[in-house]
């Protein structure tokens, strides 16, 4: 199969990156989101995205406007009825997600492909509230979408062969590279990668050096390109929080607890850049 139209639902960080690249690379997008305020955002951060390249001689005025006019919007999943390929990435909840995947397979042909943006979720969990188990598939993006060049590929219990193939093509079209996941909580990058921040999050809950100075430790003693801190505040402060509890809830071990702080943060609202505030200020 030969995907050349696709959907996106949820026009957030994610959503937006993934309409951008998918554009970029020639295929029709169609973006989904119930707030019209939220599809107004995507479109300012594409546009500057893609103004950004264009300054830097990355793109050209012209794949600029092309790459814009690939684009629709619409605040109803029924404008993603004749899509080849649906990528949901809402909120990283599982009854929402579950929720719209269920609208999605009521309505879309049966030969379409439907894959899931999530960063911890069950793949197999996620499959099983659709008629084609099948046809779906993890398709886990890193942010920023336009900036890293990597997709996970997650395969669930009954994920077939064809549709793996068909997304593994799509990726590379993308101009991304993907590497193909078993299924399991926090799959790959994120099972490693989140524990590592989680500690750093333990680490100034304890008092044991200030968040700039934990970051200059790992950047500079480390050579990470950039701080756990920085990078939480990046990844979203309630994402993180989400995969711990996904990464405890799936293997009960105590190495993965969320520390309160990262509990406390999410209440109070400081959920990094995209808030504002997080272990840093962007205001």
């Amino acid at each position: 199969m030969v995907i050349n139209t696709i959907g996106v639902v949820g026009a957030g960080t994610m959503g937006s990156g993934i309409a951008q690249v998918a554009a970029q690379s020639g295929l029709q997008v169609t973006m989904v989101d119930v707030a019209p305020a939220a599809l107004e955002r995507a479109h300012k951060s594409i546009v500057s995205s893609l103004d950004r390249l264009v300054a830097k001689d990355k793109l050209d005025a012209a794949g600029r406007a092309q790459a814009l006019a690939r684009i629709a919007t619409a605040n109803e999943l029924a404008a993603l009825r004749s899509a080849d390929l649906v990528i949901e990435a809402a909120t990283e909840n599982l009854d929402i997600k579950l929720k719209i995947l269920r609208e999605l397979d009521a309505l879309l042909t049966p030969e379409a492909l439907i894959a899931s943006n999530t960063s911890s979720l069950s793949i197999t969990v996620l499959a099983a509230v659709i008629q084609r188990p099948e046809r779906f598939i993890g398709m886990h993006f890193f942010n920023p979408v336009p900036v890293m060049g990597l997709i996970e590929l997650i395969r669930g219990l009954q994920t077939a062969d064809a549709t793996h193939a068909a997304v593994e093509a799509l990726a590379r079209r993308l101009g991304k590279t993907p590497i193909s996941v078993r299924n399991a909580p926090g799959f790959v990058v994120n099972r490693i990668l989140c524990p590592m921040i989680n500690e750093a999050v333990f680490a100034l809950q304890e008092g044991l050096a200030s968040a700039e100075d934990i970051d200059a430790g790992m950047r500079l003693g480390a050579n990470h390109p950039i701080g756990p801190l920085a990078l939480a505040d990046m990844i979203g402060i309630d994402v993180l929080l989400a995969v711990m509890d996904v990464l405890y809830e799936g293997f009960r071990d105590p190495k993965y607890r969320p520390p309160t702080l990262l509990r406390e943060m999410v209440a109070a609202g400081l959920l990094g850049r995209k808030s504002g505030r997080g272990f840093f200020s962007y205001r």
